[in-house]
């Protein structure tokens, strides 16, 4: 009886205990910001490796300071805002970076995003030495201002043109004159190469400082995509800008080096093919020979080329064939790079899987296969050839966790460095001896720590401990990570979110998150945002959320990625609609208030779900969705998809545009009638469709909100409709 009293004494005081707690609030997310973690911003590596760089303070004082990674010791303060003073005003910190010999600063400020890489401002050179401050041009913002090598110069674009102002002289020479609005663009990319290969910036300083190499894309012949502007206007405006769809033409690119001394452009022999891609150019060691990285149309046969810089011969070094598709991964760092001795290069490629590092002499002959084994290598973070030992980072021991390892040149003595189980992001210093490593898992803000090269911690620069204390006082449940087998056998990573006070007894509805889409997974070991307080609100109403990463996402080898190509949709919407079959086995589901949200590739995966799952979902929230692959870009599209004109079928089988006569439960469709990437037109061709098949459904449009449906007051609106129509319809 005693023994019966204690645990009562003890179930009460927890009750009491988890009653005491807050709740989490829309406005403390999204508005108040009580939740949101702390970093460290502006981290540069200084030359020496033995010191780095943040950025600090706020908009009325920022400041630039450096510290050693070896010990704790006071900063050196480099430059605060207060000192630059330029036309008479006070220049803002947005960006920074070093020249070549440290002495002279680039600054940017009055920053203009244009897409969702690309971005324009003003460029000042700051001289550290004399204290002194000067724009680097006048009139017009500038775009990817950089130094050359010998820090006497700084390129930069405008106008869709490069111009290169020598720093000594003052002089402004422009290095190309053709550039042109929606035709011709020099040194920066067009809208479908910055979206779908992650680069930007497309001009490059030759390692002597002698010449630049740079794009010129021809989009003269590419058809242009409207939509038109509201805000403040009384007769709206029509933006237009350049978007290839897929199997429609794309532009026209050349690769040129420009001399400086003789002011020649030459034009880079890249084969005769003009409907391909280059997706990386790159300077190698000897300041003559460029490499290229040269892409087919399908995406599924590469070539790295090198070219003589002042002749424009190209020679291939190696290739590299698919039967699907061949990456060129976002974040990984770059796709080939080159050893110090100028005997060789690093690469990464899926040919044996798995995403694996590879060595090769310059004649492209094979030395030996770096890493080896069933998983995928995520990014290669840099060589220390002293030590001869390169280090990078896996999702080795699961898809979910990131770690850090180090390995020889020669494949042997490989370690793992980093120790927390979760994610770890790491920023090498230059020579390899340190690294700034931020590490969270599913239910813990990151930690920003200084680790040596073997992985021993220095110090912690945030541990967000603040934050941390915050959550306490908050009714939170615990995110698990999870996985579960499906009826044909095939595991799928998931994680679960239960309500805090989660009785098995009780029946629970289940909100459904995912994104689904190849290169991006959802279920990670990381810490989650924002999002992670939304997932918490919705689990303290009385639902358990779940993310489940379906067929074609990443770390699980090439053969789990690339099952779903040419039928995107297939296996994705089958995996979630098992797992909504899973949910219904377990005894504290309620099988019949399954629901689902996406963004994006999200969107369309929950657009399927709701029709083509119709018999498992009740609710679902697509957020601007790809409603028919005919609609989206073609870098991405037939990446995966090939041309709608050679695979028709697998466009039409698994867009939710044509299942709408499906559907049967709730529909919300979102999206911001600005969207640069998923057009509103995806959006009004699914009303139509389902207009006809006389189905109901909601909408709700952000006018001039472009893919992120951001700014302002607008994430707080979004969330809180997004919230009301779960509690309402699920």
């Amino acid at each position: 009886m005693r023994k019966i009293l204690i645990i009562s004494f003890s179930i009460l005081l927890f009750n009491n205990a988890n009653a005491q707690k807050k709740n989490i609030t829309l406005e403390d997310i999204f508005k108040k910001g009580v939740f949101r973690s702390n970093g460290v911003y502006g981290l540069v590596s200084m030359n020496d490796g033995l010191h780095y760089s943040t950025s600090d303070g706020d908009e009325k004082d920022a400041y630039i300071l450096r510290y050693e990674y070896a010990k704790e010791s006071k900063p050196d303060t480099l430059v605060k805002q207060s000192q630059l003073i330029a036309e008479g005003k006070t220049i803002s910190i947005d960006d920074y970076s070093f020249s070549p010999d440290e002495n002279k600063m680039l600054i940017s400020s009055g920053t203009e995003k244009i897409y969702r890489h690309s971005t324009r401002q003003n460029y000042y050179v700051y001289d550290r030495k004399t204290k002194s401050i000067t724009p680097i041009s006048s009139g017009e913002k500038q775009m990817y201002a950089s130094f050359s090598p010998d820090g006497k110069k700084v390129g930069f674009v405008r106008g869709n043109n490069i111009f290169i102002k020598d720093l000594t002289s003052g002089k402004e020479t422009q290095v190309t004159t053709d550039g042109s609005q929606n035709n011709i663009i020099n040194g920066a990319t067009d809208w479908v190469h910055e979206e779908e290969f992650s680069f930007s910036v497309a001009y490059f300083w030759s390692p002597d400082s002698k010449k630049i190499a740079y794009y010129k894309f021809d989009e003269s012949n590419v058809k242009e995509f409207s939509f038109n502007e509201f805000s403040g206007q009384l007769y709206p405006s029509e933006y237009k800008f350049k978007y290839p769809k897929a199997g429609e033409d794309n532009s026209i690119l050349t690769i040129h080096t420009y001399d400086l001394s003789s002011a020649t452009d030459k034009l880079m022999d890249i084969g005769k093919e003009t409907n391909q891609y280059i997706p990386r150019i790159k300077w190698t060691k000897d300041a003559n020979t460029l490499s290229l990285v040269r892409l087919n149309r399908h995406q599924n046969k590469l070539d790295l080329l090198f070219n003589n810089a002042t002749t424009g011969e190209s020679k291939i070094v190696y290739s590299e064939s698919s039967d699907t598709y061949i990456d060129i991964h976002e974040g990984q760092g770059d796709y080939v790079n080159f050893t110090n001795d100028k005997k060789y290069f690093i690469i990464m490629s899926e040919k044996d899987g798995f995403n694996h590092l590879y060595l090769y002499d310059l004649n492209g002959k094979l030395v030996n296969q770096i890493t080896k084994g069933n998983w995928d290598v995520v990014s290669y973070k840099g060589v220390d050839e002293k030590g001869e030992t390169i280090f990078y980072t896996a999702s080795e021991t699961t898809a979910t966790e990131k770690d850090i390892y180090s390995i020889k040149i020669d494949g042997t003595s490989k370690k793992k460095i980093s120790t927390g189980k979760g994610t770890n992001t790491p920023e090498f210093s230059n020579g390899m001896k340190y690294y700034i490593n931020n590490f969270s898992d599913a239910n813990t803000p990151p930690v920003i720590a200084i680790f040596n090269e073997q992985g021993k911690q220095i110090r912690v620069l945030e541990n967000n401990e603040v934050l941390k204390k915050r959550m306490l006082d908050y009714r939170l449940g615990k995110k698990e990570m999870m996985m579960f087998k499906t009826t044909d056998g095939v595991e799928l990573n998931a994680w679960m979110l239960k309500p805090a006070d989660f009785d098995p007894s009780k029946k629970y509805p289940v909100f459904l998150t995912f994104y689904g889409g190849p290169g991006n997974n959802a279920v990670n070991n990381s810490f989650g945002g924002a999002g992670y307080f939304w997932h918490q609100i919705i689990a303290e109403k009385g639902y358990i959320v779940m993310c489940v990463d379906n067929r074609g996402t990443m770390y699980r080898g090439k053969a789990f990625k690339d099952c779903t190509y040419k039928q995107l949709g297939k296996f994705e919407v089958a995996d979630q609609i098992e797992t909504a079959k899973y949910l219904g086995t377990l005894p504290y589901v309620d099988k019949s208030r399954i629901g689902t949200f996406g963004w994006s590739f999200g969107g369309y995966l929950s657009s399927l779900c709701i029709t083509k799952g119709a018999d498992y979902f009740k609710m679902a929230i697509a957020v601007a969705p790809v409603t028919n692959w005919r609609y989206y870009d073609n870098i991405y599209t037939e990446r995966f998809m090939q041309l709608p004109q050679e695979n028709a079928s697998g466009y039409d089988d698994n867009s939710p545009i044509n299942f709408v006569d499906k559907l049967k439960g709730k529909y919300l469709l979102i999206a911001g009638s600005g969207d640069d990437n998923v057009h509103y037109q995806n959006t009004m061709e699914m009303v139509t469709a389902l207009v006809k098949a006389n189905k109901q459904f909601d909408l709700f449009v952000y006018p001039d909100k472009n893919h992120s449906i951001s700014g302002g007051n607008t994430t707080l609106h979004l969330y809180t409709k997004m919230t009301n129509y779960i509690l309402d319809n699920l």
